[in-house]
């Protein structure tokens, strides 16, 4: 597929997932740090349990990077318990306020002060944090225009036909961000749906049928997807 289609046919998706679904207002209004721990705590959990664990931060007076440095790792553990694996992420919370103490002094304007390039090399190598979590800390705290790669966007490309023959990270990052324009609010929304899309209807079975990509045809025996059709 030409460059001139594939911009079309991405846009057509968003058009398409956004009519269905709305705007998702994904982390508005809220502090970029407070965002930064969600984005930390997220892995492998419901978005509503991380929501438990910062309230409970919140609650504690313990939602700053100076506070959560104070923390011993039992204690950090036992307030993002609903999280789980808390063990583990206490660790991982723990290993970014320390480097964010120590290389930007807790100013995450500082921070996002880098380049998108420059700030990501920095984000990974702190323990715990990969592609997917510095991605979501740029775009989502930092309002970077940075498109998030995860499991849910995989399979949906997959299912449309547009996964990258390499079938990296990177490589289907670049699918969207060198063919959609390089906004941040474009790319914030656009991933928002995709993930509401594969929790609704985009499922490890999915549900063609109601699926707003696949025009309400039924899948065939044999057939591909019928999402396949819009590429």
């Amino acid at each position: 597929m030409d460059d001139g289609k594939l911009n079309q046919t991405l846009l057509d998706i968003y058009a398409r997932l956004f009519h269905r679904y709305g705007p998702q207002h994904w982390w508005p209004a809220r502090e970029p740090f407070e965002v930064i721990v969600g984005a930390i705590l997220t892995q492998s959990t419901a978005w509503t349990n991380v929501e438990k664990a910062i309230a409970s931060l919140r609650a504690s007076g313990n939602l700053s990077a100076g506070a959560i440095r104070r923390l011993s790792g039992t204690e950090l553990a036992g307030l993002i318990r609903s999280c789980g694996y808390y063990n583990v992420k206490a660790k991982r919370l723990k290993s970014f306020v320390e480097w964010l103490g120590e290389r930007y002094s807790d100013n995450l304007d500082a921070m996002f002060s880098n380049s998108i390039g420059e700030l990501r090399r920095e984000l990974l190598t702190i323990y715990g944090i990969g592609e997917e979590t510095a991605d979501s800390i740029m775009l989502y705290a930092g309002d970077k225009p940075v498109f998030v790669i995860d499991a849910y966007t995989r399979r949906i490309l997959d299912r449309l036909g547009l996964t990258p023959a390499e079938k990296s990270y990177a490589a289907c990052q670049k699918l969207f961000m060198m063919n959609l324009p390089p906004e941040a609010a474009l790319f914030n929304e656009y991933h928002a749906l995709l993930v509401h899309l594969g929790k609704d209807a985009c499922r490890k079975s999915p549900r063609c049928a109601v699926c707003c990509l696949s025009e309400n045809k039924p899948v065939k025996p044999g057939d591909k997807f019928p999402c396949s059709r819009l590429a």
